[in-house]
């Protein structure tokens, strides 16, 4: 068993880069594993029951995504008993509350909303991976 690993689920180009740079930063030496929309994340879930595929210790998830959006995969990471209790924070643009609600419904375990200024951004997902990968204390995998 290497080491865990992260799956982005995050359509737009500039995001996935400046999280991967910013966990990087973090010195998070992880694998990242992205996900361009919340087809290829189904897909990626399928794999994982099918062993095909490792499981990430944590999934960070957009949820405004083409094809299938962030709170269908939540929906999908939930109900798969492989996945069901992997932590998923969800970082989006999104400050509907109805997207908040949904999402700690659905069971996230953390909400963030994107900051727009790019330091901050890089600030949050720093400390997203020094909490999710270094202290917090996760559920064994299935």
């Amino acid at each position: 068993m290497g080491m865990p690993m992260i799956l982005l689920v995050e359509d737009d180009p500039d995001h996935e880069a400046l999280a991967i740079r910013a966990l990087r930063k973090a010195n998070v030496a992880n694998e990242i594993n992205v996900a361009h929309d919340g087809a290829e994340a189904l897909e990626y879930m399928e794999g994982i029951s099918s062993g095909k595929n490792p499981a990430p210790q944590l999934i960070l998830l957009d949820l405004k995504l083409p094809k299938i959006d962030g709170l269908e995969v939540l929906r999908a990471v939930r109900a798969n008993a492989k996945t069901a209790l992997l932590p998923v924070v969800v970082l989006t643009s999104s400050d509907e509350e109805r997207d908040i609600v949904s999402s700690y419904r659905l069971g996230v375990n953390s909400y963030i909303r994107k900051p727009v200024n790019f330091t901050d951004f890089a600030e949050a997902t720093r400390q997203l991976g020094m909490y999710w990968l270094l202290l917090n204390q996760c559920p064994p995998t299935p």
